[in-house]
């Protein structure tokens, strides 16, 4: 009977330990303390510490609150990304990631003075995004361009 299950179902070693590891790491939940700097200062967002896990973007724009109040929705509709402040002209949103549950913090500020956009996307643990947090400002703005 043991050998027709077999049969039936094939095991390969890399999908069994796959299996019982996916369940184990999905509870570490990487989510990382809240950064302290968060938000506008000085008419600006903070800059980013590195280029490995961080990014950062500011355009011209000649209605930065309809833009803002555009981008706005377009967070609120990201998967896995929960608006927790949001302002006239600020938002802060964390974006999780769908495997390890990953946090970043992306921050988005309407500069109203400056006619200008600014966009912030940031890892909290972890030396390197892949790219990730580039790619979701990259969307976000061809997001308003459609």
């Amino acid at each position: 009977m043991d050998a027709q299950l077999e049969r039936s179902f094939p095991q390969k070693p890399v999908t069994v330990l796959a299996g019982l590891l996916a369940p184990v790491l999905m509870l570490f939940h990487l989510v990382g303390p809240v950064p302290a700097d968060l938000g506008v200062s000085n008419g600006a967002l903070r800059d980013c510490p590195t280029t490995a896990h961080c990014s950062s973007q500011t355009w011209e724009s000649s209605n930065p609150m309809a833009e803002f109040n555009e981008l706005s929705g377009l967070v609120q509709e990201s998967p896995r990304t929960v608006v927790v402040h949001q302002t006239e002209t600020y938002l802060h949103a964390e974006a999780t990631s769908a495997f390890f549950g990953f946090v970043d913090d992306l921050e988005l500020f309407a500069d109203r003075d400056n006619n200008r956009i600014q966009a912030r996307s940031e890892s909290r643990l972890g030396d390197s995004d892949l790219g990730v947090n580039a790619a979701r400002l990259a969307a976000l703005r061809s997001g308003l361009d459609r």
